[in-house]
């Protein structure tokens, strides 16, 4: 029984190291998103689907509805994994050309995106939202959003590193440093989240 429990206990520290690593990778994305036929060709805040050759609503990246209700054998369970992959899919969709609205300037099409995800409890899905709404001058909603981000994940230094970026605007120095002592403490001294704060605070590193 010890065994089996240590076990468990181990797979589960493993899971979270990877769902630490998988963070970081996100918070080392300094490569702008190639631009697509979502901002070259689509209008009115539709994506390009590359299945069908056309641009969508992203509403419609989601399946009809008419989700049958989770049973208990194991192809009722089989169908609900299926059907949480398919939702990540459209998510990591909606995500990615949310970044392309986003720096083409277009913020509002950037969080229509996002709003169509699956998952709005997602840190990467609060944390763009915070950003593109803080882009369009709610600094205070933006804000909102990065806390909400935090405390899903309070290790998504991207979060921290948008938050302090965001309190610089504010003109809340100390507060900018605390995010990036944050996040060197958690690991990501080497990520362009880190950086990008330190450079934004004049490249002066903190002590504390």
């Amino acid at each position: 029984m010890l065994r089996h429990t240590m076990l468990l206990s181990f797979c589960a520290a493993v899971s979270l190291t990877a769902l630490s690593a998988a963070r970081a990778a996100d918070s080392d994305t300094t490569t702008p998103p190639v631009a697509t036929e979502t901002t070259t060709t689509c209008t009115d805040g539709k994506i390009w689907n590359e299945e069908k050759k056309e641009c969508v609503a992203p509403e419609d990246l989601k399946p009809a509805e008419g989700t049958p209700a989770e049973g208990t054998t194991p192809e009722d369970k089989a169908k609900t994994e299926e059907q949480k992959k398919t939702e990540r899919k459209i998510d990591d969709k909606l995500y990615e050309a949310a970044r392309e609205f986003a720096y083409a300037g277009q913020h509002e099409n950037a969080l229509r995106a996002l709003r169509a995800a699956y998952d709005q409890e997602d840190p990467r899905i609060l944390n763009y939202m915070g950003y593109n709404t803080r882009k369009l001058g709610d600094m205070a909603r933006g804000m909102a959003y990065y806390k909400r981000a935090l405390q899903k994940d309070e290790n998504y230094i991207l979060a921290r590193s948008y938050m302090g970026l965001a309190l610089i605007e504010q003109g809340d120095i100390e507060g900018a440093r605390v995010q990036l002592v944050e996040i060197r403490d958690r690991g990501g001294e080497n990520t362009w989240a880190y950086r990008a704060l330190l450079q934004s605070l004049g490249g002066e590193r903190t002590t504390y």
